[in-house]
């Protein structure tokens, strides 16, 4: 079994070859990510502790994290799952991948220095890799060289030196990602311009609408009330043409126009009695005599009229009561009485009052 042991401060990979089991069972039964201790395999390794970051089987398939199961699985991916890379949009595929736990069946284990010991190791710790790339983002630039918010970051980008036979050198960096620059601000702003000033035309374009819907809505109840009076106007015109086919001398002032219906009238009819006097006797009751008159005649005589009194008029619009033998007047409408003149006394005598 191979040991591919990586140093991350210097930089440089080193890979071992161990054939003994007992050394190699320090790390059987490991998941990816524990830590063990390196004195096992050797004194040169004594003090250092690695780190378990992976591995591959015999037959080539590496180990995948969370998968804790100490041989082989095949699993269904999509895009984002390790171990897999998908060729098309919404490829999912089932693959074959070692599970996260060591084991006697791996060809190598990938570990990283998490620990220096008390001596270096030859060709590992002893010499240094400078990096190819340097840190590309602003951030980690200010972060790597400790700089303040005001230094220049385009200053301090790591260069990269290309040499080539029959051409001059020459010098390449990266593009500096979120960097703030003039222009950056200027877009910014304009931005920002350009956001209010729809906002301002959204909140203008509102208001014009509600005036608008406003507007049309006073009209619509204006409109809406003009033909609800129409409506009433042609219904009264309707009633007052059917009273006039019905009635052509009744006037359709009163009850008609406020339109409200009348009482229905009775067979016989009630005079309004006059002030100062009793209302006419209905056919088949005697009359009460008044103090200081006459008893009203009986049927096929004419009444006497009392010295100095006239025989009480009938109200406005009514005719007189019908005696017996008479056919009673043809019933209309009952309007309001109407107040007569009091009578005058009768001479030698008076009137009572009621």
């Amino acid at each position: 079994m191979k040991l591919n042991i990586s140093c991350p401060l210097t930089g440089c990979q080193k890979a071992i070859a161990i054939d003994d089991d007992k050394k190699l069972s320090i790390f059987y039964g490991r998941r990816m990510g524990q830590e063990v201790e390196g004195d096992i395999l050797g004194d040169e390794f004594k003090g250092y502790i690695f780190r378990i970051t992976g591995g591959n089987d015999k037959d080539g398939f590496s180990m995948k994290q969370g998968v804790l199961v100490q041989g082989r699985v095949r699993l269904l991916m999509a895009k984002g799952s390790k171990c897999y890379r998908p060729r098309r949009a919404g490829e999912r595929k089932r693959k074959s991948v070692r599970g996260c736990i060591v084991g006697p069946d791996l060809s190598v284990i990938a570990l990283a220095i998490a620990k220096v010991g008390e001596q270096p190791i030859a060709g590992l710790t002893d010499t240094k890799v400078p990096k190819r790339l340097g840190p590309k983002r602003a951030t980690r630039i200010r972060r790597l060289f400790a700089l303040k918010k005001e230094d220049d970051v385009r200053r301090f980008v790591i260069r990269r030196k290309i040499e080539k036979e029959g051409k001059p050198v020459r010098y390449k960096a990266p593009r500096i990602q979120r960097l703030v620059t003039d222009a950056r601000l200027r877009r910014k702003r304009v931005y920002r311009a350009e956001k209010k000033a729809r906002w301002e035309r959204t909140k203008k374009a509102q208001a014009d609408y509600h005036k608008v819907l406003d507007e049309y809505r006073k009209k619509r109840a204006a409109s809406h009330k003009e033909a609800l009076q129409h409506k009433k106007d042609l219904a009264h015109q309707k009633h007052e043409k059917e009273v006039a086919a019905v009635d052509p001398k009744k006037k359709t002032t009163g009850v008609a126009a406020t339109g409200k219906t009348a009482a229905p009238a009775t067979g016989k009819k009630v005079a309004a009695p006059t002030t100062g006097q009793k209302p006419a006797p209905t056919t088949g009751q005697k009359p009460a005599p008044t103090t200081g008159q006459k008893p009203a005649p009986t049927t096929g005589q004419k009444p006497a009229p009392t010295t100095g009194q006239k025989p009480a008029q009938p109200a406005a619009g009514q005719k007189p009561a019908a005696t017996t033998g008479q056919k009673p007047a043809q019933p209309t409408q009952p309007t309001k009485p109407t107040q007569a003149a009091p009578t005058k006394p009768a001479q030698g005598g008076k009137t009572t009052k009621k």
